[in-house]
């Protein structure tokens, strides 16, 4: 399992190394990034700045309270709420990149399938797909991001706990997104996905965690998102070329 895990960050990092294979097509794809990133991070900070005032008005049972807890309670408040808002916001983030920068992140979807050869498909799975499966991840974050905060109150250990579980939920659904365009394209159901992918999921989460943490790095989320198509399309095209290998041949007409 480690390794598998270990192998899925490797892909992020042959993502990277893409870059010196199709800088061109790798370029444009911070364009989308970077414009998604701003309007993320911009919101981000106004909820820090405010929080805390916010917290405080929606707690006025607590003005009475010694101020000792009544800090307590609203710092934890406010620490939980961001907490799960990041996992939010990462999540969300990469819908939204992914929805609005589909020209160009399709080019580097191509560009890597054609690199590994076989059979291609002649599209992708087109804009309104990407529309679609970008709600989905969004209202996927959402859960997330609640369950992240209800660990987050658990004496003792929940403010370690959130942030553990916030990497790696919003990693797994990082993950699971990214790699939906070479399945996609090849018309493979949501259902027969699932099943491809059953065997891969230490890959998948090594790969989506070390994405996550890049995305939490200061603008790492704007290099590594072109990275991140390219790596999570090789991750794609490896299930799909091991179930091939292993699939039983076609009986002969």
């Amino acid at each position: 399992m480690i390794r598998r895990f270990a192998s899925g960050v490797g892909l992020l990092a042959r993502g990277f190394a893409f870059w010196r294979r199709r800088p061109g097509a790798m370029a444009l794809g911070l364009v989308p990034a970077a414009i998604v990133f701003a309007v993320m991070a911009a919101a981000l900070i106004a909820l820090g700045i405010n929080l805390l005032g916010i917290v405080e008005w929606a707690t006025p049972f607590a003005d009475g309270w010694d101020e000792f807890w009544a800090g307590a309670l609203r710092y934890a408040i406010a620490f939980v709420t961001f907490t799960g808002s990041v996992v939010l916001a990462a999540i969300t983030f990469t819908a939204l990149t992914l929805a609005v920068g589909d020209p160009f992140y399709e080019r580097i979807w191509r560009a890597v399938e054609l690199d590994l050869g076989g059979e291609v498909p002649e599209q992708g799975a087109g804009f309104w797909r990407g529309v679609a499966d970008a709600a989905g991840l969004v209202a996927l974050g959402i859960v997330a991001a609640l369950g992240v905060a209800v660990v987050g109150f658990i004496p003792l250990v929940g403010g370690v706990a959130a942030p553990v579980l916030g990497v790696i939920a919003s990693g797994w659904l990082l993950a699971r997104e990214l790699t939906t365009r070479a399945f996609d394209a090849r018309g493979i159901s949501a259902a027969d996905r699932s099943a491809l992918l059953r065997g891969s999921r230490a890959q998948m989460l090594g790969f989506g965690v070390a994405t996550q943490l890049c995305f939490l790095v200061p603008l790492g989320a704007i290099v590594t998102m072109p990275a991140a198509v390219a790596g999570s399309t090789m991750l794609a095209r490896g299930v799909l070329d091991a179930a091939a290998a292993t699939a039983p041949p076609r009986p002969q007409p």
